[in-house]
């Protein structure tokens, strides 16, 4: 049981873990980690916010989460999403968004893309981080957000992979609807505690289950399937998304 997890945290993160010779369907039987890993980054999102917040105002506060957030995922969801914007946004033929994908080098929808997923979160955390830390839900979103996108990736990764070989084939987890249920309870329940709190969160959590929903939509009606950066562009839509709505209401100052 412990291989799987650090072959999950090793997937999905830049944290060290114990060198061990794993078996090819390793990432397969992690998959079980998943909203377990995501809720390891949220804690140490949070707790990296919450000491941040005393020492600089909102706006750099949130910067600098949003950077953390990259370093200990190593972008690897941010180079999916960027792929997916410039495979998925233009007008193209099947085909040749495919050959775009794989192209390392990024084109103006890519760009554009990568841009305002790292704005709308940096936006986002610094109108959390803005208000008083007992009256924001500014904890609450970091530790569920990366719990719900790392859930979606299991439930994209029950699709049919949009090419033969690469990430989106490889993962083939297959799950069962059992098995995706019980990979949910994690986050389902903490949303039910934190909800309480801030009831906001239960709005987000719905908000950001739908914006994965509708990229998967997308590639599946642009690629015929999922890939590797399919999985990632699911992640960091659905984080963004969470975010945003977890603030909804902070103008007005009130919960």
């Amino acid at each position: 049981m412990m291989h799987t997890f650090w072959a999950a945290v090793g997937f999905l993160t830049t944290l060290p873990v114990p060198r061990r010779d794993l078996p090819p369907d390793a990432l397969h039987r992690a998959a079980r980690w998943f909203p377990t890993i995501g809720l390891l980054l949220g804690v140490m999102l949070a707790g990296s916010a919450w000491a941040l917040a005393w020492l600089f105002p909102p706006t750099v506060t949130a910067v600098l989460v949003v950077g953390l957030w990259a370093v200990l995922t190593g972008a690897l969801h941010l180079d999916g999403v960027a792929d997916c914007g410039d495979g998925l946004l233009p007008p193209l033929a099947r085909t040749r968004r495919l050959e775009i994908m794989r192209d390392p080098r990024l084109g103006a929808f890519g760009v554009t893309t990568l841009v305002l997923i790292l704005l709308l979160k940096t936006a986002a955390l610094a109108a959390l981080a803005a208000l008083p830390l007992m009256k924001s839900a500014l904890a609450p979103a970091l530790l569920l957000a990366p719990a719900w996108a790392r859930w979606l990736i299991l439930l994209a990764a029950r699709l049919p992979p949009a090419r033969a070989e690469g990430m989106g084939a490889s993962l083939g987890l297959a799950l069962s609807n059992r098995q995706l249920a019980l990979a949910a309870l994690l986050p389902v329940a903490l949303t039910a505690v934190m909800g309480v709190w801030h009831w906001p969160v239960i709005l987000a959590m719905g908000a950001a289950l739908l914006a994965g929903l509708g990229v998967l939509h997308l590639a599946q009606q642009r690629l015929g399937g999922v890939t590797g950066d399919v999985f990632g562009a699911v992640v960091e839509v659905s984080e963004a998304v969470f975010l945003c709505v977890a603030c909804l209401r902070v103008a007005s100052g009130t919960y």
